[in-house]
């Protein structure tokens, strides 16, 4: 069942008198409790996929639908996080995460319960009343994840969630959000840069082409994920040096570096 659907959609923008397409022809499925990452040069139009999902935007011509309805506005069915953090900076751990289950209206006993699950589980205990000034880099995208996933969403839309964060800190956030999806899996739109990164968090990868950017090829990374056993490692660098990983890596690597794929990524 496809709870993310993209069916013709082509966006357009306009700047200094000129229009130019961001996004022509993109037609795009998200299964249920599917993890789709999307790569694709600077440029290609990968942000604002993730924007007219949120409800944030909206395509020029065509529809994006969340659950068979067709997105117009941002909903509680859809949780967003960004590459900054997107914290209160007055409020502490605890009233981040707390701050949307407020606005739904969940009871006080619940938002406990689910607020001190998320914690837990993000490994955020013991920094309930800290503030995000005293929190790391890493920490603080933590917070961002639990805040996100402490509303149960339907749909979680991720926007480059860890590149703003040194490479050590980012692998240890991808190997949080491997064990998170495979605990909670969610319907999750994943935008990102990072070639490995895709590979490693994803089910299914989404190449596209540079603008206006439409899909180039989808690639099946759970059904090799799934047979060569890769969950049986803990740390993303055995992943890496499965000769299956290697071969996806290449992969994609080839199709962006292609004419059509567009420029290289950087």
């Amino acid at each position: 069942m496809a709870i993310i659907d993209f069916k013709g959609v082509e966006r357009v923008f306009h700047q200094n008198g000129k229009a130019f397409v961001a996004l022509k022809d993109l037609n795009l499925q998200v299964q249920d409790r599917e993890f789709v990452a999307i790569v694709g040069p600077s440029g290609c139009g990968k942000t604002t996929c993730m924007r007219m999902a949120a409800g944030l935007e909206h395509p020029t011509a065509g529809t994006v639908s969340v659950d068979n309805e067709v997105v117009t506005a941002p909903g509680p069915d859809r949780a967003v996080v960004f590459q900054a953090f997107a914290l209160f900076p007055w409020k502490t751990v605890w009233d981040n995460v707390e701050f949307g289950l407020i606005s739904l209206g969940v009871d006080a006993a619940e938002r406990r319960r689910r607020i001190e699950h998320y914690i837990g589980l993000m490994g955020l205990g013991g920094y309930e009343q800290a503030f995000p000034h005293q929190l790391s880099g890493g920490m603080q995208q933590r917070v961002a994840i639990a805040r996100a996933y402490v509303l149960d969403p339907k749909v979680l839309l991720m926007d480059e969630p860890f590149g703003a964060l040194d490479a050590q800190t980012r692998t240890l956030m991808q190997e949080e959000l491997v064990r998170l999806a495979r605990k909670h899996p969610r319907t999750v739109l994943f935008i990102t840069h990072a070639v490995e990164e895709a590979v490693y968090l994803a089910d299914r990868i989404v190449v596209m082409t540079g603008r206006p950017g439409t899909i180039r090829e989808t690639i099946d990374v759970k059904t090799i994920r799934q047979a060569e056993h890769w969950d049986r490692h803990t740390r993303i660098e055995d992943v890496m040096d499965e000769p299956s990983f290697v071969h996806l890596r290449s992969q994609v690597w080839k199709l962006l570096r292609s004419p059509d794929g567009g420029p290289d990524l950087h």
